[in-house]
């Protein structure tokens, strides 16, 4: 399965000031594309942090998406940081540059020099359309340069997403179970080692309105996925506990984020 990083880029997100809502949507719209998101990282506005994450993520995986960034200010320095990575020249992108005017002549806004700014990107990048503010990303080899307004982001994803070459839809089936972890944890190191292509995860809830835990096993083959699941209910019933399965979604490449 191809694989995935996203970076987020800003002192704001570091800072606490602002809840990063981009990830939980790349991740969702990733996986059902068939890309694992593999890697998370956040940094500060600084050129040199930018860079070598933007080195270091680009060479392991299939795609890396950063957020954050590209608008007209100052801090704004995510398209220059990731030029002197790569050893590209920053230009003014002409098409970029087209798509401000338009922008902002139907608004009767003058293109200022902060706002040409956001036509800057490393020689050889292909542009990512902006159907929401018109100020458009790039792609530059593997790596995508978006927005950080979720909106935009957002918009900016699907407006590339079937570009994106992914593997085999990850099937998910989730599993209710009534025991502490501790009780079945043994048993459960033991399922996952019998079924090593099937991601087993365990996540307790403390709630009282969603007391128990909750078994997420996923794979690419549901015969092994189904296995893995009727070996998870037989655990749980030897226990003494009791196991309901509330999901089973596959999340196929052309499913929409919900």
């Amino acid at each position: 399965m191809p694989t995935a990083a996203a970076l987020v880029i800003g002192n704001e997100i570091l800072s606490g000031r602002t809840h990063d809502a981009n990830i939980h949507y790349l991740a969702r719209r990733l996986t059902a594309l068939g890309v694992r998101l593999r890697e998370v990282r956040v940094v500060e506005d600084d050129a040199q942090a930018i860079g070598r994450a933007v080195n270091e993520l680009r060479r392991a995986h299939t795609y890396v998406f950063t957020t954050g960034g590209i608008g007209p200010t100052h801090d704004d320095i995510t398209a220059a940081s990731i030029a002197r990575a790569l050893k590209l020249p920053l230009i003014t992108d002409r098409a970029a540059l087209a798509c401000l005017v338009a922008h902002y002549r139907a608004r009767g806004t003058t293109l200022n020099a902060a706002r040409r700014r956001m036509a800057r990107m490393p020689k050889g990048s292909t542009l990512v359309e902006n159907p929401v503010s018109s100020s458009p990303g790039f792609r530059i080899r593997n790596v995508f340069v978006l927005a950080g307004v979720p909106a935009i982001m957002q918009a900016m994803f699907e407006s590339i997403a079937a570009t994106l070459k992914g593997g085999p839809p990850l099937l998910s089936r989730t599993v209710r179970v009534s025991l502490p972890e501790g009780d079945f944890a043994v048993g459960l190191e033991r399922l996952q080692a019998l079924f090593a292509d099937v991601e087993i995860g365990s996540y307790p809830s403390f709630t009282r309105r969603d007391p128990g835990v909750r078994i997420v096993l996923r794979s690419q083959d549901a015969g092994r996925l189904a296995a893995a699941v009727a070996g998870l209910m037989a655990l749980i019933a030897r226990l003494g506990g009791e196991a309901e399965e509330i999901v089973a979604v596959a999340l196929s490449p052309s499913a929409p984020a919900s």
